[in-house]
């Protein structure tokens, strides 16, 4: 049974998750900023308890230091230094001991640091071992005050007597000051030497713990041991500090962390001691108890949690009146609209609330009457569109039949058609394989129909095609192409073309398949009969043009009228040798027979004496050639008398299609490893329709002024065979508004070009 709620209990969970959320919210954001205030509150108490312990701490050697000064500068002491009276200094220095009874040493030295007098000392003039203090003191001639940790022989010979039944390698951490002595030149006289054994002072951190409060514990370490502290005796460690923590004094820095003494948690702050040296010697520690601000932040979280509580029970209640309130009109809608779709369509709502219920109760009303008055509407429409859709199924079958009798006509051409035709699908598998196609392969339909086409070019030996199927089969490749194939003896021409949908996707592609192998052997039969009957021709036209020619030359008794006829003989003689010679040269290069001789040649002296072959034409016609051919031009690679023949064959169709009177110019120039041979004329411009033909065998293009000019159609596919032949190209460019020009490439002489 699937669980179903209804639109008041969605709106009641909906509100209840965002209070849920919000409160949450709420009160992890108030336990961070809570815990972020009692972090600081207890980071601020710890450096303001160690602040004062540090002082009091130094406030002491402070005491001693100007206590000590001002005997230090009097000049009766100096006197009773200088001179040397002990009697007199001891009696001084027990003087100033009444003053500072907690000082444990206090000497007298002299400027060899030879103890001069004393208090419970017997070392007179003896040196005291103070390495570091005494002679920053005495160099600098100025008070120094430091902590150090002195061995039991230098206490005990300084006077504390308590050290002196010590074990030899016993050591106490001692609060030291050095007063200097001056004398009137500036002369270091002695110094005095006070010191606190701190390992006596047990009481210093009791009283610094009745300012700070029971919550602080402070202790003083000598390294790594406890000397003083105000923990109970119970509690007090011989060894408090771990070697983690040492090794954070020992550079000088203060360490800061958490620890447990005794049942309690403790956060605690150590800074370290160093001596004149600035060696580590102890440490001052404080540490403030955890419990006070911990109760507090549980006191704080136990009265957030509770507002909390109290908030999402409110929040509750109200959320239920008011999902309630806002879901009676939505459920009235809801039971009004099940009846409309069981087909009452006379169901109304009242609304009274001028809110944005009301405004849908208003809304659905009209829906409900529009839909009525619809529904009438589409009742009329119902009869008026079976009749349509009885009208369209007689346009269906009419079509219908009609697209059949195409497919009938469709098939009987693909049946009549002597050309072999594959269509395939989407997927490239061959959906038609007409008659022709099963008998130029030799195959059944059902072996090749519903095969991929690789498969079955792979059969009839197509397999060369195989790449342009995949080309075009890709979206950007669409189009078709052409290949020429030699297939099991045959020459065949394919076309291939892809196939588009209507939304002009890949759909298939079209292979159509010509047989031209009997074409070409009737071509070659054509061009080899053309080329035999030329060479028969040529003899006897060569005789012919002699004996004209000698006629025209010696016969001095011909009259006008005959001497006209032979002229127009020995023309028409010349013009069938010259169309002959163009049919044996297309002749020569198709079969391979022409033999080109390649050596460096002068294209400026080729382009000279092709002009002066066809300078006498062009004077007939009235036509000037300009030659701007220059002499810098590179040597060139190529046969000369063949180069020749394409420029005199550009030259003529030049002043051939040329109006009489125009200019034909001739120009070179240098491209890259190229040079361009340009023919220009001033002619009509060669129509779109009728480029095509260029470079074609048997092709000819009619002038509009002149209309069909005679010749073979031969002179520009000559010119490009031989131009092909010495790897170049040649090609044609329109002027923008009157003459063609015709131009081709011939490549610069290289190295190797020249040693052959």
């Amino acid at each position: 049974m699937q669980l179903r709620f209804g639109i008041r209990t969605k709106l009641l969970l909906s509100i209840l998750a965002i209070l849920l959320i919000s409160y949450s919210t709420l009160i992890y954001s108030t336990m961070k900023t809570m815990s972020a205030s009692l972090r600081t509150e207890v980071d601020r108490n710890l450096e303001t308890n160690l602040t004062y312990a540090r002082s009091q701490y130094r406030d002491r050697a402070n005491v001693i230091n100007y206590s000590l000064l001002q005997p230090a500068t009097a000049p009766v002491v100096q006197g009773h230094v200088a001179s040397g009276d002990r009697k007199w200094l001891n009696d001084r220095l027990k003087q100033v001991h009444r003053v500072l009874p907690s000082l444990d040493i206090l000497l007298m030295l002299d400027g060899k640091k030879r103890i001069l007098a004393g208090i419970d000392t017997t070392s007179y003039d003896e040196e005291l071992y103070l390495p570091g203090i005494l002679d920053q003191a005495m160099a600098g001639k100025g008070v120094v005050s430091s902590t150090e940790i002195l061995p039991a022989a230098t206490l005990c010979q300084a006077g504390a007597k308590r050290y002196c039944e010590q074990e030899s390698n016993a050591e106490a951490m001692v609060n030291t000051v050095v007063v200097p002595v001056l004398g009137q030149g500036g002369s270091v006289l002695g110094c005095f030497v006070a010191a606190e054994i701190l390992n006596n002072q047990a009481t210093l951190p009791t009283d610094l713990q009745e300012v700070s409060g029971n919550d602080v514990e402070v202790s003083i370490t000598q390294r790594d041991l406890r000397i003083a502290s105000s923990l109970p005796a119970t509690l007090r460690d011989a060894s408090t500090l771990s070697p983690k923590v040492i090794d954070v004094l020992e550079r000088g820095e203060v360490y800061r962390g958490e620890t447990r003494i005794g049942s309690r948690n403790y956060e605690t702050v150590i800074d370290p001691i160093l001596n004149s040296r600035g060696e580590f010697v102890g440490s001052i520690s404080v540490a403030v108890a955890m419990e006070r601000f911990r109760g507090t932040k549980r006191e704080n979280l136990g009265n957030i949690l509770a507002s909390a509580f109290i908030g999402i029970l409110c929040s509750f209640g109200l959320a239920f009146l008011a999902s309630r309130h806002l879901t009676r009109p939505l459920r009235q809608l809801a039971a009004s609209a099940s009846k409309i779709e069981q087909g009452d369509l006379d169901q109304r709502v009242e609304g009274h609330q001028k809110d944005e219920v009301g405004m849908l109760a208003s809304s659905f009303n009209k829906m409900v009457q529009a839909l009525k008055e619809r529904d009438s509407i589409i009742n009329r429409k119902t009869n008026d569109l079976q009749e349509l859709n009885e009208q369209l199924e007689r346009m269906v079958d009419e079509r219908t039949s009609a697209l059949v009798m195409e497919m009938g006509r469709l098939e009987a051409v693909l049946t009549s058609l002597a050309e072999a035709v594959l269509v395939t699908d989407l997927d490239n598998r061959v959906v038609l394989f007409n008659p022709a196609a099963q008998q130029l392969f030799g195959m059944v339909p059902h072996r090749v129909v519903g095969q991929p086409i690789e498969q079955v070019c792979e059969l009839v030996g197509f397999t060369p095609l195989l790449e342009r199927i995949k080309e075009l089969a890709q979206p950007e490749r669409g189009g078709g192409t052409k290949e020429e194939l030699t297939v099991k003896g045959k020459r065949l021409h394919v076309y291939l073309s892809s196939l588009s949908d209507e939304v002009g996707n890949f759909a298939g592609i079209v292979i159509s398949i010509r047989d031209v192998t009997v074409e070409q052997q009737v071509d070659r039969m054509k061009t080899e009969f053309i080329s035999t009957v030329s060479h028969e021709l040529k003899t006897p036209l060569t005789s012919i043009k002699g004996s004209l020619q000698l006629l025209l030359t010696r016969s001095k008794w011909l009259t006008d009228t005959e001497r006209q006829l032979l002229t127009v003989c020995f023309r028409n003689t010349q013009r069938l040798i010259r169309l002959i010679s163009e049919i044996l040269d297309i002749s020569g290069i198709e079969s391979g027979g022409m033999v080109f001789k390649f050596k460096p040649v002068s294209i400026g002296e080729l382009t000279v004496y092709a002009v002066e072959e066809i300078k006498s034409y062009a004077m007939g016609r009235d036509i000037t050639i300009v030659n701007t051919v220059g002499e810098h031009l590179p040597m060139v690679y190529g046969d000369s008398d063949r180069l020749i023949q394409v420029i005199t064959n550009l030259l003529s169709n030049a002043v051939k299609f040329s109006p009489e009177g125009k200019v034909v110019m001739v120009s070179a120039e240098q491209e890259g490893n190229y040079v361009v041979v340009s023919v220009a004329d001033k002619g009509r411009v060669i129509q779109w329709s009728d480029r095509d033909k260029l470079f074609k065998k048997f092709q000819q293009i009619e002038c509009q002024e002149r209309g069909k000019v005679g010749g073979t159609g031969l002179g520009l596919a000559i010119c490009k065979e031989i131009v092909e032949r010495h790897h170049g190209r040649i090609f044609y460019t329109a002027a923008q508004e009157r003459g063609n020009t015709f131009s081709f490439t011939v490549p610069i002489i290289g190295e190797t070009d020249a040693k052959g």
